[in-house]
């Protein structure tokens, strides 16, 4: 799970006063949980108490904050650790921050934090979920860290009372971070020129019904595009109907191509559209 955005602080703030470490006393805790509610809504249902938080730092799980100079919580990130098929794997199970902290880096750092721990323990691949439908997250895991999609999971939480959630479900990609070694160059959409030719898989809504792919897929289909809004939230903020319509139509997208062997092998950012583009390929060339 993870959270939206603006920012007011400065940049340089995030490199000199901001410190990522191990949550430690009864207060940071419930700042913790305070800023889960803040986040995901105050009647969120998933909120992590202190006592997990802190008995999953005694058996191998993160609970790490980002803190400024005064001591205040401005982010955390949440884990744990546990066996999957005889090998150690760590399931990143929350990530937050403070709006005025967000879109500087400090989501991107926690995570750093969270697998410099993880690697020393000997564990090789740290998974979580995301919303395909925001843009911030996609550019965040697919771009800066360089995760790999593995699966499309609808209504991964089911209803959680959140006010994020709310009126869009809880459909989520499953991603992995592998981080044993050295650390694979960070993966750049670079420029996207030669994307905007591909064809566009999913309607937004509004769009006349031949501006998206015919289905099926045509043969030899190597690459194809799914789009997303900006900014999903602010959209539900102003059309709820909107917002839902994007969530069915990104859904059967992805379901549909995912199936036909497509996996998702970039993003990248059209500001001036107010469009986010997933890049899908084809494993065998076609669909």
């Amino acid at each position: 799970m993870s959270a939206p955005a603006s920012s007011t602080l400065s940049a340089a703030l995030v490199t000199k006063e901001i410190a990522i470490r191990p949550l430690r006393s009864p207060e940071e805790y419930r700042a913790c949980v305070e800023l889960q509610r803040a986040t995901w809504g105050e009647q969120f249902s998933e909120c992590v108490p202190p006592t997990i938080l802190k008995i999953s730092q005694r058996l191998g799980g993160v609970t790490a904050g980002a803190f400024d100079a005064k001591g205040r919580l401005l982010g955390f990130v949440f884990g744990m650790t546990g066996v999957e098929k005889g090998r150690l794997v760590h399931w990143s199970d929350m990530l937050a921050v403070r709006a005025e902290a967000r879109d500087l880096g400090v989501g991107r750092k926690l995570k750093e934090f969270q697998r410099d721990v993880v690697r020393a323990l000997g564990v090789e691949v740290i998974y979580w979920s995301f919303d395909p439908l925001v843009a911030r997250n996609a550019h965040l895991n697919l771009n800066r860290l360089g995760t790999q999609v593995v699966e499309y999971v609808q209504d991964m939480y089911g209803d959680t009372a959140s006010d994020l959630h709310d009126g869009l479900g809880t459909d989520r990609f499953v991603v992995a971070w592998w981080i044993a070694g050295e650390q694979p160059p960070r993966r750049e959409p670079g420029d996207p020129s030669g994307w905007k030719t591909l064809p566009v898989l999913n309607l937004a809504p509004g769009e006349p019904q031949q501006a998206a792919v015919e289905e099926p897929l045509a043969p030899g289909t190597a690459e194809l595009r799914i789009q997303i809004p900006l900014d999903i939230h602010r959209v539900k903020v102003d059309s709820p109907a909107e917002a839902a319509e994007w969530r069915t139509s990104t859904r059967q997208a992805f379901l549909h191509s995912f199936e036909r062997g497509y996996r998702v092998s970039g993003f990248y950012r059209d500001d001036a559209a107010e469009r986010g583009y997933y890049l899908l390929t084809s494993a065998e060339g076609g669909g």
